[in-house]
């Protein structure tokens, strides 16, 4: 698709609301309607029978959708099951650790707080330590970044939870320097790639890591519930879902396929998302996406007097920008800015981090650099007082 007729041009394949400004794609993302038509298919078909469903036509579709999966993402379908989202994955690697009191499980310092509480979960119930690697933050650099990592490994790490696209400050990690770094020192290495797929090129084969999660539901426009494990075939027998079931010492797929009766269709659509996907563009639209990102950041900063903090192969389809307020940067600030924003129909990220108040703007296929001149009249108005 030419990417001459993306931007509102294409607003129509959404539910979107057009009198928002939508620059939060990274959150939530957004189902277009051929994949909610195409889900709702596939709800009617479970329904028509639903005993014919679940035990003669769901797992060969299931097994047909985790193969197209991996034929975008470079991996075999066989080493990925499907859970609601990359919090879930996380989780679902952490608890699967058996953790004793000398061990320790690291993390970044802008690893997600979800992740992050996961770990400390499994931390503190094991007696055993996290480990924080301070990531490089403002004028990041990649070889900072790899060192800040390997820096922090021990004799005792069991484990490296690395974030691909930070969700705080939208950095696109070296996970193809790290996985490695990690690995010489016999460091499992579990990717949270909550923003990953979609937003950047995959290709699984290709990197050194044991363990990647992603979401489908973001930036390839999946169904809401539709999340991915990969595991390396040698870790997959230690690899339980968070909901123990019927398939219980048969194996990785027969585990993770069956965790009880739910609705699958969010997973069985995910080929209609990647159809979408391609449709606008595939790659190229990720390309778009960056360039549009990197515009609309520059564009949002200048009007705030402030500086993007990264560039080049650090940067996707997310931008960050510090907010000029002088209160401290908290999480209630963050929400009172935040509510200001929904006031005034502007849906934008907005959080505190490292001392200040940032706003985390998405670029997406319905975008176009108008929604950035908007967004950034938006925040240099928006006011705390009550």
């Amino acid at each position: 698709m030419n990417e001459r007729i993306l931007g509102r041009a294409v607003w129509h394949e959404w539910e979107l609301d057009p009198d928002w400004i939508s620059v939060n794609h990274g959150s939530f993302g957004a189902t277009p309607r051929v994949v909610l038509a195409t889900q709702q298919k596939w709800r009617q078909r479970m329904e028509v029978q639903t005993g014919r469903f679940f035990v003669r036509e769901l797992p060969g579709a299931l097994r047909e959708s985790a193969a197209r999966l991996g034929r975008f993402i470079g991996a075999d379908g066989a080493d990925i099951a499907f859970v609601e989202n990359a919090t879930v994955g996380c989780n679902t690697v952490l608890r699967s650790l058996r953790l004793t009191p000398d061990d320790e499980v690291l993390v970044l310092s802008h690893g997600y707080t979800a992740v992050r509480n996961a770990v400390r979960f499994v931390t503190e119930r094991a007696g055993a330590k996290i480990i924080e690697a301070a990531l490089p933050f403002l004028q990041a650099e990649t070889d900072a970044i790899v060192a800040s990592v390997t820096a922090a490994l021990t004799p005792h790490t069991r484990l490296a939870v690395i974030d691909h696209i930070t969700s705080p400050s939208a950095l696109v990690l070296p996970i193809d320097r790290i996985g490695p770094a990690c690995r010489e020192v016999g460091v499992p290495v579990l990717v949270d790639g909550a923003h990953g797929p979609g937003q950047v090129p995959l290709d699984l084969r290709a990197i050194a890591v044991d363990y990647y999660v992603g979401n489908c539901h973001k930036w390839l426009c999946a169904a809401k519930g539709c999340g991915f494990l990969w595991v390396r075939p040698e870790h997959q027998l230690e690899v339980h879902p968070l909901a123990i079931s019927n398939g219980l010492g048969r194996g990785f797929l027969e585990e993770f396929d069956w965790a009880g009766t739910r609705d699958p269709s969010a997973f069985l659509s995910l080929g209609a998302a990647l159809d979408f996907h391609e449709w606008l563009g595939g790659r190229s639209l990720m390309a778009r996406n960056k360039s549009l990102a990197t515009e609309a950041t520059t564009v949002v900063c200048d009007c705030l007097n402030t500086e993007p903090i990264a560039s080049g192969e650090l940067t996707a389809a997310m931008g960050l920008i510090q907010l000029p307020f002088a209160e401290p940067a908290t999480d209630k600030i963050a929400r009172v800015v935040r509510k200001r924003l929904l006031d005034a129909h502007v849906d934008v990220a907005v959080h505190p981090l490292e001392g200040a108040l940032w706003a985390r703007l998405s670029a997406y296929a319905y975008n176009d650099i108008e929604d950035y001149e908007r967004l950034a009249r938006a925040l240099a108005n928006v006011s705390l007082s009550m």
